[in-house]
């Protein structure tokens, strides 16, 4: 064997794949493989040879979604909303891939774009809890308060103790000056999840605004209590230090939320603030 062929076959074997022509199934079945032994580059590659094999083939628009999570989980989301775009264009209908790239929109800030795909996963089955959920969310970043309300008491209807959805509405009330029944709600979550950190965060945030600082003080200890490895916990307490002129116990959350993994940018620009 020449030395160029000999490259070549090590170049196939270390993808693992086959030298000699395979039909469409083998390909998708060899993908699955892969994919199950989270081997993504092998798994892509096997994909791609599936849909040129035969890109006429129905199931195409499983194998688009499965190349997107593939290319998602490696941080290639421009070719990730490629391969959901192929996907929905073979298969309008499919929710789990207008669920992929809504999602996918909704990380990357393009929310009118995440609004529309979870739109149509909502026009094919109207009760899809996730798409309620999100579409809710968007419209209350938004401010579209009325549509945001609507979602999100369809969503409580199917599930009345919906954690997320519940913390949602009572910011939805707090938005919408609606300062009781936002500290009501969200008391309510608290009791529903004592054991949950981000009701108490979103309560002491609350009760600092109203210049409750005691009982802020007490829902922020109480999350860093439940949660003492989240960096967003110490940064939502050094803030309230800060507004509370705390400037050592300030810098001793900033310093834990550092080490914890939050941004250096934004401790860098509380500091900043504390040395004024």
């Amino acid at each position: 064997m020449s030395l160029k062929k000999t490259l070549l076959f090590l170049v196939y074997a270390a993808l693992g794949t086959p030298l000699c022509a395979q039909s469409y199934k083998e390909y998708v079945q060899q993908a699955f493989e892969a994919l199950a032994n989270d081997s993504l580059q092998r798994a892509e590659v096997l994909l791609k040879n599936a849909l040129k094999y035969s890109p006429a083939e129905k199931s195409n628009a499983l194998l688009f979604d499965y190349l997107g999570q593939i290319q998602e989980r490696q941080g290639r989301v421009d070719e990730a909303l490629q391969s959901y775009t192929m996907g929905i264009n073979l298969s309008p209908h499919t929710m789990g891939i207008l669920l992929n790239r809504a999602s996918l929109h909704l990380q990357q800030g393009r929310e009118e774009k995440a609004l529309t795909d979870y739109s149509r996963v909502l026009d094919l089955q109207p009760e899809h809890r996730e798409a309620l959920f999100f579409r809710a969310y968007i419209y209350r970043k938004q401010r579209l308060n009325k549509q945001a309300r609507a979602d999100y008491d369809a969503l409580l209807c199917l599930d009345p103790t919906h954690e997320q959805a519940l913390i949602g509405l009572a910011l939805l009330n707090e938005q919408d000056n609606r300062p009781t029944e936002a500290m009501n709600l969200i008391t309510k979550v608290v009791n529903l999840y004592p054991n949950h950190a981000t009701p108490y965060v979103v309560r002491a945030t609350m009760e600092q605004d109203r210049k409750q600082y005691e009982a802020a003080r007490l829902d922020f200890d109480k999350a860093i209590e439940l949660e003492p490895e989240n960096a967003e916990h110490y940064m939502s307490r050094a803030h309230f230090f800060v507004m509370i002129k705390e400037k050592k116990l300030a810098r001793k959350d900033l310093d834990s939320a550092l080490k914890l993994g939050a941004d250096a940018h934004i401790v860098a620009s509380l500091l900043h603030e504390l040395s004024q």
